[in-house]
C-alpha cells in the first residue's frame, strides 16, 4: 500500500521520512523498550552473546542489553585497544592542526588493538566459558574478541552522531567531550567512521540481530535476516534516503515553507536527501520502521547498487551527491574554490574531487551565481585584496574580481574544481556534485561569523593554489554557463544535457514531459530530482517494483539492478521536469 503524504499549507507534499516496506518479514521486528528486553532475553540460554556497535552508541544501550540477556558476566571490547597516547601518535598525521580538513586513515579497526590485551580478554573468555558462565562481550569491535555466539549489531546514522557531537559526545577512544564540533566531525569523517565502516562491512552478513539505536528513548529491534532482506531489495527498486536539514549563517526559508519544516528553527541552510554516506534508510518491518545508515546497503549490495563499472571505478563508495541549498531570505554562500583532483589526493587521501553544479530550483529577482574570475584580473592583487579583508581591514569587492551571473529558475551553473564560485543570497539551489563535501576553501566569508559566534574557517594559501586563473568571463560563459543542449524529442517529451563540464565524470540530463518517459540505469545508478510538477510516478515496464511515487524537490535514486524504468505524470497531462544524473559512459 503506497504512502500517504499530508501537503503542507502551501500544497507541497514533500516526504520528510520516506521508508521502503520490506516483504516477507511481518513479525521480525520490535519496538520499544519492554519489546526489544523481551526479545533479547531469548538469549539468556546462550554461552556467548556478542553486541558489537558503531561508534557513538550511547551507554544506556548497554545497560538495556545487559537487563535483557542477564549474563554472568560482561566484557568490555574497550579494554582491549592501545592507550591513548599510542592512539593520538599513530593518528597525528591524520587528525592534523586544521579545525576542518584531516588526511584519509585507510587502516583498520585492529591497527587500535592492543594484541596482548585481546589475547587477556580472550582468554578471560574461554575461562569463563569451561566454568560454563554465560558472557556478554560488548562494544565497538566486539566481533574482534568473539567470533561465535549471537551476533546483535548496534547500528547509527552519521546525522544523529554529529547531532550528539555538539551535544557533547566524544570521538571513538577519545576523551573531547567539550572539543569543538567542527573538529570532532572532522575525526569522525577522516577516521572513526571510516574504520568503523570497514568492520561493519565483515559482519553484515552475519548479523543475527540489528539493533537502531538512533532514538535513545525507543530502541528498536530486527532479525538479521530481516535487515538482508530490506537492504537486498532496497537495491532492486527506485528508493528515497531520510532528508536531514541544518541551519546555517546563510540560510534561507524556501525549505521551511516548501517542506513543512518547524517554523521556530532560525533557517535552513542545508538539506542532504541524497547522499548515501550521510543520510538514513528506513526500513518498514511489519510494523516497525528501522533506520539504518544507507551506507548499509552501498557496503552490502554495491554492484547491484552502483553498477559493475561503477563498482570498478569506485569501490563500494556511492559517487553522486545531490543536496539543497537554501538561501531564499538568506545571505550569500562564502566565496569558495575547491581542491584539484591531484591536490585532494596528495593532501588528504582522496581519490576524487569535489567537483559541483547548481541547478536552480527556486530564485528571487535579483539574484546570481558567483562563477569565475573577470577579464584581466591580477591574482596578487585579489589575493592581497582577501588577506587584507580577512585581517578586518577592509571589505572584499567581490564583484570587481568574480563575475555575477543573474539566476532563474532552471539554469544549471557547472561547477569544475578550482573555479571561483558561490551563491548570492536567494536562490534555491540542487547541488548536483561528486560525493566529497567537506572540501571547501573559503576565500571570503563576508565578514560574518558562523551559527556558533566564532569566524568560519577560512582556507587562503590552499585556495590560491587551487584557483584556476584562467578560468574567467569568456572561457566561464564558454563552458559553465547555459550548456543545455537538446539529445532527444518526442511527441510531448524533450531530453536535454545540461552538463556537468567534461572535467567532471557526472552526466546531467534534464527531462520535460507530459508523457510518460524511458529510462535505462543498467549500465550504473541513477539520482533523480522531480524539479518541476507536483509528483510522479516511477514504473517498472517488466513488472520488477512497485510503483513508486516521488513530489517536487524530492530526490530519489534507482539502483543499476531495477534496471528500465518509465517516469510519468502523476496527475495524466501535467508537465513535469525531471533532473537526473549518473556517471558519465554509462549508457543513459
Amino acid at each position: 500500500m503506497a504512502k500517504t503524504v499530508e501537503p503542507t499549507p502551501q500544497g507541497y507534499a514533500y516526504d520528510k521520512e520516506p521508508e521502503v516496506r520490506v516483504a516477507g518479514f511481518s513479525d521480525a521486528a520490535w519496538e520499544g523498550a519492554r519489546a526489544v528486553s523481551r526479545e533479547l532475553g531469548r538469549l539468556r540460554g546462550e554461552s556467548v552473546v556478542v553486541v558489537d556497535c558503531y561508534p557513538g552508541v550511547t551507554p544506556d544501550v548497554l545497560d538495556l542489553v545487559r537487563e535483557a540477556i542477564q549474563p554472568d558476566e560482561v566484557l568490555l571490547a574497550q579494554d582491549m585497544y592501545r592507550d591513548q597516547g599510542q592512539i593520538d601518535a599513530m593518528l597525528a598525521p591524520h587528525v592534523t592542526q586544521d579545525r576542518v580538513r584531516g588526511v584519509m586513515f585507510y587502516g583498520s579497526l585492529q591497527d587500535f588493538v592492543d594484541p596482548a590485551r585481546l589475547d587477556a580478554l580472550r582468554e578471560r573468555l574461554a575461562r569463563a566459558r569451561c566454568a560454563g558462565r554465560r558472557v556478554l562481550v560488548y562494544g565497538v569491535g566486539a566481533a574482534l574478541v568473539c567470533a561465535e555466539g549471537t551476533l546483535v549489531y548496534c547500528d547509527l546514522a552519521r546525522w544523529q552522531i554529529q547531532l550528539r557531537y555538539r551535544a557533547g559526545a566524544c570521538n571513538f577512544l577519545q576523551d573531547n567531550a567539550t572539543e569543538d564540533a567542527l573538529r570532532k566531525f572532522k575525526r569522525g569523517y577522516f577516521i572513526d567512521w571510516r574504520v568503523a565502516d570497514r568492520h561493519k562491512r565483515t559482519l553484515l552478513g552475519r548479523i543475527d540481530y540489528l539493533l537502531d539505536t538512533n532514538d535513545a528513548t525507543c530502541p528498536r529491534l530486527a532479525t538479521g535476516d530481516a535487515f538482508r532482506a530490506g537492504l537486498a531489495q532496497v537495491v532492486r527498486r527506485p528508493f528515497r534516503l531520510v532528508p536531514y536539514f541544518d541551519p546555517g549563517v546563510w540560510g534561507g526559508t524556501w525549505m521551511r515553507d516548501h517542506f513543512g519544516l518547524d517554523p521556530k528553527a532560525p533557517n535552513y541552510a542545508w538539506s542532504f536527501d541524497g547522499v548515501p554516506e550521510e543520510n538514513s534508510l528506513c526500513l518498514r518491518i511489519g510494523g516497525v520502521r528501522i533506520e539504518v545508515p544507507a551506507q548499509d546497503a552501498v557496503l552490502s549490495h554495491p554492484t547491484e547498487l552502483l553498477g559493475a563499472a561503477n563498482y570498478a571505478r569506485f569501490g563500494a563508495e556511492f559517487p553522486i551527491r545531490f543536496d539543497l541549498l537554501d538561501t531564499m531570505g538568506g545571505q550569500n554562500l562564502s566565496l569558495q574554490v575547491h581542491p584539484s583532483t591531484d591536490y585532494i589526493h596528495t593532501h588528504y587521501g582522496m581519490a576524487y574531487t569535489q567537483d559541483e553544479s547548481y541547478y536552480i530550483l527556486d530564485a528571487e529577482p535579483g539574484a546570481g551565481v558567483y562563477l569565475g574570475l573577470r577579464e584581466g584580473v591580477d591574482p596578487a592583487r585579489m589575493m592581497g585584496a582577501l588577506r587584507a579583508a580577512n585581517r578586518g581591514e577592509a571589505s572584499f569587492s567581490a564583484e570587481e574580481f568574480v563575475n555575477r551571473i543573474p539566476a532563474h529558475p532552471h539554469d544549471h551553473f557547472l561547477i569544475p574544481a578550482g573555479t571561483v564560485h558561490c551563491s548570492s543570497a536567494g536562490c534555491m539551489v540542487l547541488e548536483i556534485s561528486a560525493t566529497p563535501y567537506i572540501f571547501t576553501y573559503k576565500l571570503w566569508d563576508w565578514g560574518r561569523l558562523g551559527m556558533d559566534g566564532l569566524p568560519r574557517p577560512i582556507h587562503l594559501d590552499d585556495g590560491e593554489k587551487n584557483i584556476r586563473w584562467d578560468r574567467t568571463t569568456t572561457w566561464v560563459q564558454r563552458n559553465l554557463v547555459d550548456q543545455a543542449r537538446e539529445v532527444g524529442s518526442g511527441d510531448g517529451w524533450v531530453e536535454e544535457r545540461t552538463g556537468l563540464h567534461e572535467l567532471e565524470f557526472i552526466e546531467s540530463r534534464r527531462v520535460t514531459a507530459t508523457v510518460p518517459t524511458s529510462h535505462d540505469a543498467s549500465a550504473g545508478v541513477h539520482v533523480l530530482n522531480l524539479v518541476e510538477g507536483a509528483a510522479a510516478v516511477v514504473r517498472s515496464p517488466r513488472h520488477a517494483f512497485e510503483p513508486f511515487e516521488v513530489h517536487y524537490a524530492e530526490t530519489f535514486i534507482v539502483p543499476a539492478a531495477a534496471g528500465a524504468y518509465v517516469v510519468e505524470p502523476a496527475r495524466p497531462g501535467e508537465r513535469i521536469r525531471l533532473v537526473k544524473a549518473y556517471v558519465r559512459n554509462a549508457t543513459a
